[in-house]
């Protein structure tokens, strides 16, 4: 069955006022990976193409508690700025996602071997028998067909978010690039991210080596 012809039938929707303005807030349990999303919607977007989307992947560490070894949280800020400037706009977070998909405890094995070993976000994962990306994005594609949304500016600097939102029958029409600062602590993951995983992230310099979060 396409993501267009699957409705979602476990939603709420309410009001949510933010610091950054007042966004409707839709809950929904997916109908294939049985987990509670949320999209966060800005202005009218309804049957609006070309929509500012991010898909946001959770981070407890990052986005709650701001560590510094990932750019999660910031990202997550500069994405709801962006959307509440620009007057209107989605972010779908997306939950099961925590370390690439393989959850907050094996997240947090992965930093003892970054923090002891060395290892980058990738070897972490792989040396403790762990896939190195296992989240499904059919969730907010999903969400944004019950929104009306045909067509997003998705805000990302990873190139696969775009085929795999376009995969599950949504237009990208452009990837807009959301770049979180380099320093000292996420210098390692980034770089990782950058030349293992194929993000375009330009404010790094080539020289640059290391590991990661997860």
């Amino acid at each position: 069955m396409r993501d267009q012809d699957m409705k979602l039938t476990e939603v709420a929707e309410s009001g949510l006022t933010t610091r950054r303005g007042t966004f409707r807030a839709v809950a929904f349990r997916d109908p294939i990976d049985r987990h509670e999303h949320m999209a966060l919607v800005f202005g009218e977007t309804s049957a609006r193409h070309d929509v500012l989307v991010r898909m946001h992947s959770e981070c407890m560490t990052g986005d709650i508690f701001g560590a510094m070894r990932c750019e999660c949280g910031e990202q997550l800020n500069a994405a709801l700025d962006a959307i509440v400037s620009e007057g209107a706009g989605v972010l779908v977070y997306l939950r099961g996602h925590e370390g690439r998909g393989i959850g907050l405890v094996a997240k947090v094995r992965t930093h003892i071997l970054q923090d002891e070993q060395g290892l980058d976000t990738i070897d972490s994962a792989t040396t403790l028998g762990l896939p190195v990306d296992v989240r499904d994005y059919g969730p907010a594609a999903r969400v944004l067909h019950y929104l009306g949304i045909p067509s997003v500016r998705l805000m990302s600097n990873n190139p696969d978010k775009v085929s795999a939102l376009e995969s599950h029958g949504i237009t990208v029409a452009a990837r807009v690039p959301i770049l979180a600062p380099a320093h000292a602590g996420n210098i390692a993951y980034l770089t990782a991210k950058r030349d293992r995983l194929g993000h375009d992230l330009p404010q790094i310099a080539r020289d640059n080596v290391g590991g990661a979060c997860g």
